[in-house]
């Protein structure tokens, strides 16, 4: 999009799967794009691919739950740059599955913070350099498992998304007297390496899945990436403290 250029775009958790395509996505708009991980020999190995595509890209390790970590690397980005424009909280994950009865303390910790410690840590430690962006926008993700409490062992997974869902709006409602806005997306079942070991071990099950979409297949990374691309641009100006749901109607049940 036109409205790109210039612009810096912040993506946690960015060296694979949905994060990657939404880098990849936002560097095709015109942003410079900034990836953070853990992997840092699959982050150069990303920057390089983007890089030799003519996307400015560059990359971050740290480790999003860890809030020093986040506050040290996120202001060096905002310094280098003078400002964030896009912050698009991708890490997160179902860390595992505990039924509440065996759940463990130390868990039910990994898997909030996992998702919602590390959305509220970056948001925070962005919001002084989002102040000075061009319609400046943060990304949430929420889950289905957020409405519907997710499948066995995941209770605390939708917990989490569930206040992911929550602090998009509240953090809608804090923001937009400096123009920040907030949205979160819901990706459905997306084909992406996160189901790579339920694939190669029960395929049959895998296959299945698309039986409860409406539209009769499982969604891909480009299309959540292009919601995003979206959210983030101009045309979406007037959006704020929404989730959208990008699953072929799952959230539904058919």
């Amino acid at each position: 999009m036109s409205d790109s250029k210039g612009k810096i775009a912040v993506i946690t958790g960015a060296t694979g799967g949905i994060g990657f395509q939404v880098a990849k996505r936002l560097g095709e708009d015109g942003y410079t794009v900034i990836l953070n991980g853990i992997e840092d020999g699959k982050g150069a190995e990303r920057i390089n691919e983007l890089t030799s595509a003519g996307i400015d890209a560059e990359y971050y390790g740290f480790d999003v739950t860890n809030e020093e970590e986040v506050n040290a690397n996120i202001n060096k980005i905002g310094v280098k740059y003078g400002k964030i424009d896009a912050l698009i909280n991708n890490a997160g994950g179902l860390g595992g599955r505990s039924r509440f009865e065996e759940m463990t303390t130390e868990f039910y910790r990994k898997v909030m913070a996992l998702n919602l410690d590390s959305t509220f840590f970056v948001s925070r430690a962005a919001i002084p350099f989002l102040k000075k962006g061009d319609n400046p926008s943060i990304i949430n993700y929420t889950s289905n498992a957020g409405w519907n409490a997710g499948g066995p062992g995941a209770g605390i997974y939708g917990t989490s998304k569930a206040a992911v869902h929550t602090l998009t709006r509240a953090l809608a409602k804090d923001l937009a007297e400096y123009g920040i806005r907030v949205n979160a997306v819901s990706p459905g079942t997306i084909d992406t390496p996160f189901h790579e070991q339920i694939k190669s071990t029960k395929p049959e099950v895998f296959a299945s899945w698309k039986n409860n979409i409406m539209l009769g297949r499982l969604g891909q990374p480009e299309e959540v990436a292009s919601v995003i691309s979206f959210l983030v641009s101009d045309d979406a100006a007037f959006l704020t403290a929404e989730t959208i749901q990008i699953g072929g109607g799952q959230a539904l049940g058919i």
